[in-house]
């Protein structure tokens, strides 16, 4: 699956589709709206049409790829993300980021606004604004619509259908081997028209990802400096990178990208102490098969600026963490926290340090202490499972029922829901909340059935009975949407 998108076949067929497109590059720098020649997608796929299949997908995400559902990494890269995208021209999607757990260094976006980030991407990007340089390429290839263009390219060029491309992109996003099959078969003869669009598209992300990269406030330099890392990497391998199966890397957009930065303003800009946080993180509890939080990078931390020297602190505390040895995560942290008591890193990981050491009370007065957390969606979760663990679960509820009410789309509010509920003895709620995270995962089938058997558990003509009838409606009329795609 996604964890192994490995094989070059499916990887450079799904992402050529997922980055081709139609049209060369402009040479206005300064403009990085749609061309105002040629084709802008709107005969195939209105934006309407774009969300409706970007839900569609990250639901099928969300039930087959190893996506990380961890508060906090996932706050900060979408606060990265929405950083770039207020800078960004030709926005008609909200936007949301996404990571997977995956050692080969690759990001894609896909229709409706979803950018996904593999977690190698942090071991590899030396700073912030390298990390964003690729962020802001991807943004760029859904601003300039370049998966709905070469959708329409190739529905005029080849006796391809887009919803039956979306179909075996899919698949083998689910499934490689089968993937691999259906992809082959449904492109046939198209597949070296598709990758040549390629190279055009990935020039005219590099030139649009540039300008938002420097007008967020970061180096425009970390945009070459990481394509010359990666094109390093390649020249040294027995394989390529898997980004470059998926993202040819020419002379040229090399060339391309390095001549663009030369010509902005230099600027010197320090990654933030986040950036250090997650990067710790990421590496130390979502490396894939392996932990890369290597001791080399903490020492080096350890005598560098008061930012990576706090980064390296926390990655101590969570390499103790991962062993279970919490006594000594502890005695990392809590003068850190005593120093930073709002800091939402340290009150995170301390949560999680209470929990290993049966200290839930602990954990809830400290949190309830914080005035942050009756706001900060990260707080708000672990104040919630800090409840759970704790036997407060009606107490656990009052925080979930707001939660996602506010956070619909996260998976995390409505697995502690449905925990809250099931200590609460609530059967019809806590199968409610298990019906919400199936659907999410795209398994409407499931969530209906399970939403029926809430609907069973309360009187008959309850308000309550008529709000589980009514989300049952929507699901059915959400599971009609999407029959085009999924039967493909």
């Amino acid at each position: 699956m996604f964890n192994r998108l490995k094989k070059s076949l499916v990887a450079s067929l799904i992402v050529s589709l997922l980055a081709g497109g139609v049209l060369p590059s402009r040479a206005d720098d300064m403009v990085d709206s749609l061309p105002d020649i040629g084709t802008t997608a709107g005969g195939t796929l209105s934006i309407n049409q774009e969300l409706q299949m970007g839900d569609f997908y990250v639901r099928q995400l969300r039930a087959s790829a190893p996506l990380i559902n961890d508060p906090l990494l996932n706050d900060y890269i979408n606060q990265l993300g929405q950083r770039l995208v207020s800078h960004a021209n030709s926005v008609r999607t909200p936007f949301n980021f996404y990571l997977i757990r995956n050692d080969e260094i690759n990001a894609f976006a896909f229709f409706g606004g979803n950018v996904v980030l593999h977690s190698a991407l942090f071991r590899y990007a030396e700073n912030e604004s390298q990390l964003a340089s690729v962020m802001a390429h991807e943004i760029s290839h859904v601003t300039q619509r370049h998966l709905a263009r070469a959708m329409e390219e190739q529905q005029r060029n080849a006796p391809l259908t887009w919803v039956g491309a979306l179909g075996s992109i899919l698949l083998a996003m689910a499934n490689p081997q089968a993937g691999m099959a259906a992809l082959t078969g449904t492109l046939a003869g198209t597949r070296q028209g598709v990758i040549s669009f390629t190279q055009n598209n990935e020039q005219e992300a590099d030139r649009i990802g540039i300008q938002v990269l420097q007008r967020s406030g970061f180096d425009p330099q970390a945009m070459p400096e990481f394509l010359q890392k990666l094109a390093d990497q390649s020249r040294y391998a027995s394989k390529p990178p898997e980004i470059l199966l998926t993202h040819p890397l020419p002379d040229s957009r090399l060339a391309d990208a390095r001549n663009r930065a030369n010509q902005m303003r230099q600027v010197v800009v320090q990654s933030s102490q986040d950036y250090y946080m997650a990067k710790v993180r990421a590496l130390g509890m979502y490396s894939g098969g392996r932990n890369q939080l290597d001791n080399d990078l903490l020492d080096s931390w350890a005598k560098g600026n008061t930012r990576e020297q706090q980064a390296a602190q926390y990655g101590k505390a969570i390499q103790f963490l991962q062993a279970k040895s919490f006594a000594n995560a502890k005695r990392i942290i809590e003068p850190l926290l005593v120093k930073q008591p709002n800091n939402v890193w340290y009150l995170d990981i301390m949560t999680d340090i209470d929990l290993g050491l049966n200290q839930a009370p602990q954990a809830i007065k400290r949190l309830t202490a914080v005035s942050a957390s009756a706001s900060n969606p990260v707080l708000q979760l672990n104040l919630a499972n800090a409840f759970v663990e704790g036997n407060q679960p009606a107490a656990a509820s009052r925080i979930l029922n707001r939660y996602t009410w506010a956070h619909p789309n996260d998976p995390n509010g409505w697995d502690l829901l449905a925990q809250a509920s099931a200590a609460q003895g609530l059967r019809d709620e806590e199968l409610s909340a298990r019906a919400e995270g199936l659907a999410l995962a795209g398994r409407l089938d499931q969530a209906i059935t399970t939403l029926s058997g809430a609907s069973s558990q309360v009187p008959l003509g309850s308000l309550k009975q008529a709000r589980y009838d009514a989300r049952i409606d929507q699901l059915r009329q959400l599971q009609q949407r999407f029959r085009q795609y999924s039967k493909s």
